[in-house]
């Protein structure tokens, strides 16, 4: 690690002293005056040593020195032998008792390294990086939350085919701040690019045995190096200081187009797995502080990837601060996606706490003001499903949503052609569009929830209306990984066909789902390739796969284009009308700022009655939402749903000060049209099976 003396990372005490310790600040390595000083924290060790090899064999010893323990688990050393560019290792000697893996022989990464080069097969260096870089005065975009659109993407795979963009930089950081990409983007109408993990990260043995790779990259190696594999070859080549550079130069060119960055963090494990697998680093520098155990220490895996991050102890859980300072600050990172959050906001006995010491810090450190925090809010532990549980001021990923949008207009249509009737009414479906005020708290509002209908697991938007059953024979698994529930619909047949009639109602549904996800009220985030209905072949956990598979192609059918132009459509009338973008939850006979005040009505124009919302025979809904203006004029949209597969005629309502309707929108139509047609209330407007329309009210 490299902190220069301004650094916030070692400026900035944490916000509780008390619950994490501010004698932690400054560990890694901090440049200095033609020296530098080495930090490194073990309660256990007995004796930690700097090892320094040869600038071009990194087998080649040429240095070690003795750390010297200053007080509460600290060790230090300062010493002109680190200096940028150097390649380091440390190791680290201690008692061998349960829960402790100690063994001087092997050669460690440094926690806090920046930077990190390859050796062998399996062995790793850090190396010591200065990370200076002129950012020309351009500042962090800043998007509100109520206007911004998540698009979640793998950094390789965003790039990897583009024809636009030159060979070399197909597939790297570079190559994602190209123009070509950057005007995909601009040109959709999204504001935050939510990259998969972009840490240091490696691939299983299991996996290589394989002949698979880790592509997703939720396996880190470290938690303050970008991922070398992306960067160019040219980078690659000159070492970790222009990787580093290269990132920072893709950072910056986003910024100047005014897109954010969030990155998809993996702090709730990391690439060590279980014991008996690879001793890397935090195993082999204090394994029982660093790792949740048993008193035998066998691990408490809350993550079912081997190991679980013990987040109770100060020293793992200022790492993880440390971290996101340091991204945030030096690398100007605008959020943070944390991969299973839940586990981070565990407490010495395990459980999960909204008020756990770290996940309190995350949000009250200064250091990380104004940026998005948003939870995967669930592991695979005991009582690990945490949806609604973030205190105020998180984000979290919103699987009740998921869930409700998929039944309505997939498992649900299925069920209705078997059994003659849909299994529910159109009540839950509506809660969820209107912001899933039962999931989270007056207090945090709708932009709490992190909606979305696919992510990077599971299955694609196309394969989600085209496959019944997940096809995963490719992972090497028998077909078990993966989940079983998808709640997918292949509408007739399974996978591709070329029945027209299956064709058509598909394309349809897929814009019944884009279009309940980007009009509701919520945070929305856009799966990469979804716009233009990319296809894994049913393959719904393509982790292992860094191959065409996974990759974008940017080689479209006409209808592919008819459905980008939908989403493109769908996200400019999300902008245009803040009604479908409250801030805050309404309330009753109350003015509140920001809110979406929200009127239901049947087909037949009427209020919604008790026994409507939950007949599963009408599922039948308009929905006006009126803005309740603070920075934006007044505003006021009607949007009709309609969920069975047969045609109806809906009565527009007769809504006080409305006179007339303008159609913005359908999802009935191949190609997107906003006509203009307008109608009165009282008029009768056709829809057609399982099928939206919206309106402007006027």
């Amino acid at each position: 690690m490299v902190v220069r003396m301004i650094s916030p990372v070692s400026v900035i005490s944490p916000p509780d002293a008390d619950l994490l310790d501010p004698r932690l600040d400054g560990l890694g390595v901090v440049l200095l005056d033609g020296h530098a000083r080495l930090r490194v924290w073990s309660d256990a060790a007995d004796a930690i040593d700097l090892v320094v090899f040869d600038d071009t064999d990194l087998d080649w010893i040429t240095a070690t020195e003795p750390l010297v323990a200053i007080g509460g688990g600290l060790w230090e050393i300062t010493t002109p032998l680190l200096r940028p560019g150097t390649r380091y290792a440390i190791r680290v000697d201690g008692p061998q008792a349960p829960g402790n893996t100690f063994n001087r022989g092997t050669l460690l990464l440094e926690p806090y390294s920046r930077g990190l080069v390859r050796t062998g097969y399996d062995g790793w260096r850090s190396e010591v990086v200065d990370g200076s870089f002129d950012w020309g005065g351009v500042a962090k975009p800043a998007i509100p939350m109520d206007r911004t659109v998540l698009y979640e993407g793998h950094l390789k795979g965003l790039s990897k085919r583009h024809p636009d963009v030159p060979g070399a930089l197909r597939g790297t950081y570079a190559g994602l701040a190209h123009p070509a990409m950057v005007q995909h983007l601009l040109d959709l109408g999204v504001t935050s690019i939510e990259l998969l993990p972009i840490h240091a990260f490696t691939t299983e043995p299991r996996l290589l045995q394989h002949g698979l790779t880790n592509y997703w990259g939720y396996n880190s190696l470290n938690f303050f190096t970008p991922h070398a594999a992306y960067a160019t070859e040219d980078a690659c080549r000159q070492g970790p200081e222009a990787i580093l550079r290269e990132f920072k130069g893709m950072v910056k060119l986003l910024h100047e187009a005014g897109l954010e960055v969030i990155l998809d963090v993996v702090y709730n494990h990391t690439a060590e797995e279980g014991i008996g697998g690879p001793r890397s680093s935090l195993r082999g520098i204090d394994n029982r502080a660093y790792y949740r155990q048993q008193e035998d220490g066998a691990y408490i895996d809350v993550t079912g990837c081997g190991n679980s991050v013990n987040t109770s102890t100060d020293a793992a859980a200022r790492l993880v601060l440390d971290s996101l300072r340091y991204w945030a600050n030096d690398v100007q990172i605008d959020g943070f996606r944390f991969d299973l959050a839940a586990t981070l906001g565990r407490d010495a006995g395990h459980v999960f706490t909204p008020q756990h010491p770290l996940l309190r810090a995350i949000l009250d450190d200064p250091a990380l003001a104004g940026v998005k925090m948003i939870a995967e809010p669930w592991d695979v532990g005991m009582g690990g499903w945490q949806t609604g549980n973030f205190g105020d001021g998180w984000s979290e990923w919103n699987d009740r949503y998921r869930d409700r949008v998929r039944n309505f207009w997939l498992s649900d249509v299925d069920y209705a052609r078997r059994a003659s009737t849909s299994p529910v009414g159109i009540g839950g479906f509506a809660n969820r569009l209107a912001g899933s005020a039962n999931t989270f708290a007056d207090v945090r509002g709708p932009l709490a929830g992190i909606n979305f209908v696919t992510a990077h697991d599971g299955f694609t938007l196309r394969d989600l209306v085209s496959y019944d059953v997940k096809h995963n024979l490719g992972n090497g698994e028998q077909n078990r990984d993966g989940a079983d529930t998808n709640r997918s619909f292949n509408h007739g047949a399974e996978g591709p066909t070329d029945d027209e009639r299956i064709l058509a109602t598909r394309r349809k549904a897929m814009r019944n789902l884009l279009g309940t996800l980007l009009l509701s009220a919520g945070v929305p985030m856009l799966t990469a390739g979804d716009e233009f209905a990319r296809t894994q072949r049913g393959n719904n956990n393509a982790y292992c796969h860094d191959s065409v598979l996974t990759w974008l192609s940017w080689e479209h059918a006409p209808w592919q284009q008819d459905l980008y132009a939908h989403v493109r459509h769908l996200l400019r009338m999300r902008r245009e009308n803040p009604a479908l973008r409250p801030s805050r939850f309404a309330r009753l006979g109350e003015r509140t700022p920001s809110a979406s005040v929200m009127e239901w009505y049947d087909e037949r124009g009427e209020t919604m009655s008790i026994e409507r919302w939950t007949d599963p025979s009408h599922r039948t809904l308009q929905y006006v939402a009126a803005s309740t203006p603070e920075f934006e004029g007044f505003n006021r949209v009607l949007l009709m749903i309609h969920g069975t597969e047969r045609a109806i005629d809906v009565t527009l309502p007769d809504v006080e000060d409305v006179t007339r309707y303008v159609s913005l929108w359908s999802s009935a139509d191949e190609t997107p049209s906003e006509s203009g047609e307008t109608y009165a209330p009282g008029d009768t407007v056709s829809l057609a099976g399982t099928s939206m329309r919206l309106f402007r009210a006027e």
